[in-house]
């Protein structure tokens, strides 16, 4: 990023694990003013805010604890931005079955809130909204091919923006319209507005749990030798992004809105940043020296067999790609882990791991 003179960026959500990560990116690359709105309520949130005060540039940060569900305080938060990021969400699909009024709540009025404060707002700021892989369902491909390690579709080349929506889930249905809800106050309210839907995303910050952040998730817990289980035989297939070149998609679509606006992107690490649940354990432990020890449990419904990106859109619009490949995040997220564990509290604690999110909480990766 560049030194952008003037920017008044808002990133609701701030302080999770996109959040800080962008908030960082602006703070010590570019003379933006920063605000992080955040209800810290998710594990780990707390150290990235505390590591955001300790960066270079803090002295343009600034800090709300709030919730989106509050329109007050963020028609507040909003009033003086330009630019916004709303990565503040409910994440996990298990948590939208559980409670799916909560979901509801959090993703679509939520995300009803913050329009609502860009409309009013006399800056007509930039917005962009986190979306998920799980708009679209199971994807209708019909059965993969199944072979030792993975699943696979021969000749399938990814999922574009062409793919026709299918929720699944309370928290498919609460993202997707959401997006939808962003989408149009782009077209009816002249809103520079972009959407991300987002496929699997991992690195530093991320603080991977039972239900998001499957990759942090299977690192740490070899690295803590616990036992995880796998929910299906292990063959499912996700594409992996780098969550720093995520934060260069949002500049990279901030940097052309002339063509971006209004648009919606698929974004993910693509054909060539794929793996599945098994071959993720190998490249661990050849990487760690750490083998990962997992019972197979049935598999859930609705799970897609295989999801990988098509971001070919987003490339040809902005000529964004991606640069780090699925070991050197692996390699990130090892160093994150090294440098912090002793000083997060209840960081190695003996819980209990699941796989869960390997598939159903999918890619929302904030907070």
């Amino acid at each position: 990023m560049t030194k952008d003179k003037g920017r008044s960026v808002l990133i609701f959500g701030g302080a999770g694990f996109i959040g800080s990560n962008l908030a960082y990116q602006l703070l010590t690359g570019t003379d933006a003013k920063v605000h992080v709105f955040d209800n810290l309520s998710r594990p780990g949130v707390r150290h990235n805010l505390d590591w955001l005060r300790r960066t270079p540039g803090s002295e343009r940060l600034k800090f709300t604890v709030g919730d989106t569900r509050d329109a007050s305080m963020v028609m507040r938060a909003v009033a003086d931005a330009q630019e916004i990021y709303h990565f503040a969400a409910q994440v996990a699909v298990t948590t939208s079955l559980s409670d799916p009024r909560l979901d509801f709540e959090v993703n679509l009025c939520g995300t009803f809130n913050v329009l609502e404060a860009a409309r009013k707002s006399r800056n007509r700021p930039f917005l962009l909204f986190t979306s998920t892989n799980k708009v679209y369902g199971d994807l209708g491909l019909g059965a993969p091919v199944r072979t030792d390690r993975r699943y696979i579709y021969p000749g399938h080349r990814g999922v574009s923006e062409s793919q026709p929506l299918d929720f699944h889930s309370p928290y498919g249905c609460s993202k997707g319209a959401a997006d939808q809800y962003v989408h149009d106050y782009s077209r009816i309210y002249d809103l520079p507005t972009v959407v991300f839907r987002m496929s699997c995303i991992a690195g530093p910050r991320q603080f991977g749990t039972e239900d998001q952040g499957w990759v942090a998730h299977f690192l740490y817990s070899a690295l803590q030798q616990k036992p995880i289980s796998i929910y299906g035989d292990g063959r499912q297939v996700r594409d992996v992004l780098c969550v720093k070149d995520l934060v260069r998609a949002f500049d990279a679509v901030r940097r052309n809105l002339s063509v971006t606006e209004g648009q919606i992107y698929n974004i993910g690490g693509g054909m060539a940043n794929t793996t599945s649940l098994v071959e993720l354990i190998e490249t661990i432990d050849e990487l760690t020296g750490c083998r990962l020890e997992y019972v197979l449990n049935e598999g859930r419904p609705g799970d897609q067999l295989v999801y990988v990106t098509d971001y070919s859109k987003l490339q040809r619009q902005t000529g964004w790609m991606p640069k780090i490949n699925l070991r050197q995040t692996l390699e990130l997220l090892h160093a994150f882990w090294e440098e912090n564990r002793a000083s997060i509290p209840g960081y190695a604690a003996p819980t209990a791991v699941t796989a869960l999110a390997a598939m159903s909480g999918g890619s929302e990766r904030v907070a």
